[in-house]
């Protein structure tokens, strides 16, 4: 009995063929024509103030917290692992920065640089926990979110701490072409990810990780250290997003950091099924989160506030995942 191989030439040209088909194209740039469409439809409802350039500034020039947190909870989700502590991160990276600047009197640099390694220390715990102890990540995140927010508590004493050095302010405030400086270093950091994760042997090993762990580990890739350097990553961009919260509001809320956990989650997601169905990646979860902004603030602009954003992240977070589900499983099958 004769075995032919596949005609691989005419496998990959398969491929290409789908990869350029109508539902493909779809599929890879759906959320950015639903991001259209939301702005014709806030545009043409609210035509007197959405359609300005204050909007532009206002969704694009406040929500790098948002952003920043959900770049870090994607490294995490890329390479398999669920960190349910970033909201809490970015309460107790807030918090420490204001506590250790505004009220300990330590250096800003200093203080910055405290605070990021605190959080990094953090990361490790949970990798530690997680990767060398072997318990599930879901779990060690819960219980550690939980701990890091009633830290945050004991350092604040419960309460909103001022002081936060002026400059910083400043700095955070400071505007280029109307939309602040956070803005622009939420684009660095998305192109640096989308770099490291689409072009660099790292990003590949992430990825293979992510696919099969026992086949990557057979490959010769070091499992382990990247399900690790993917949690530490996480808590790192968590406190650097608690810090630039500390310098837009010049004080920090101990318990602030709980509302960026369903939105950091939903735009992970969300983005996992744009630009690149089926895999986590910068530019698509870029993409999700200043839609999902969008469209908060257009609600918001229609007189509505409170309930509707947690009902458009939770409805969100449905839909991005069920969606993400359904675009990896077409990945594997090899449908695009």
């Amino acid at each position: 009995m004769t075995v032919t191989a596949p005609d691989t030439d005419a496998v990959v040209a398969a491929k290409r063929r789908s990869s350029f088909s109508p539902l493909a194209i779809l599929e890879r740039y759906g959320v950015i024509v639903a991001w259209l469409v939301v702005i014709v439809v806030f545009s043409i409802l609210r035509p007197a103030t959405f359609p300005t350039a204050g909007t532009v500034s206002l969704i694009f020039g406040t929500q790098t917290v948002i952003l920043v947190a959900t770049l870090g909870l994607m490294l995490t989700l890329a390479v398999g692992e669920i960190d349910l502590s970033v909201g809490s991160v970015v309460g107790f990276g807030a918090s420490l920065m204001v506590v250790l600047n505004g009220v300990a009197g330590v250096d800003v640099w200093l203080s910055f640089l405290l605070t990021i390694a605190a959080c990094a220390l953090f990361g490790l715990c949970n990798a530690v926990l997680t990767v060398i102890v072997g318990v599930q990540s879901i779990i060690v995140t819960l219980a550690s979110g939980t701990l890091l927010a009633g830290i945050t508590l004991a350092v604040t004493g419960s309460k909103v701490v001022t002081g936060l050095d002026v400059a910083v302010v400043q700095l955070i405030s400071t505007r280029w072409f109307g939309i602040p400086i956070p803005f622009y270093l939420g684009i660095v950091l998305t192109v640096v990810l989308w770099f490291v994760l689409q072009h660099t042997p790292l990003g590949r090993r992430m990825a293979f990780v992510n696919s099969n762990r026992v086949v990557a580990r057979l490959a010769g890739i070091r499992v382990d250290r990247i399900r690790m350097g993917g949690l530490i990553a996480t808590a790192v961009f968590a406190g650097l997003a608690g810090v630039i919260l500390a310098g837009q509001n010049g004080a920090a809320n101990p318990q602030a950091g709980a509302s960026y956990l369903l939105p950091a989650f939903a735009g992970a997601f969300l983005g996992s099924t744009t630009i690149r169905p089926g895999t986590f990646n910068a530019v698509g979860t870029w993409v999700a989160v200043y839609f999902l902004i969008t469209g908060i603030t257009g609600l918001v602009y229609l007189g509505f506030a409170g309930w509707p954003e947690q009902v458009f992240y939770g409805a969100s977070l449905l839909v991005a995942v069920s969606l993400s589900v359904l675009a990896r499983r077409r990945r594997r099958e090899g449908i695009t």
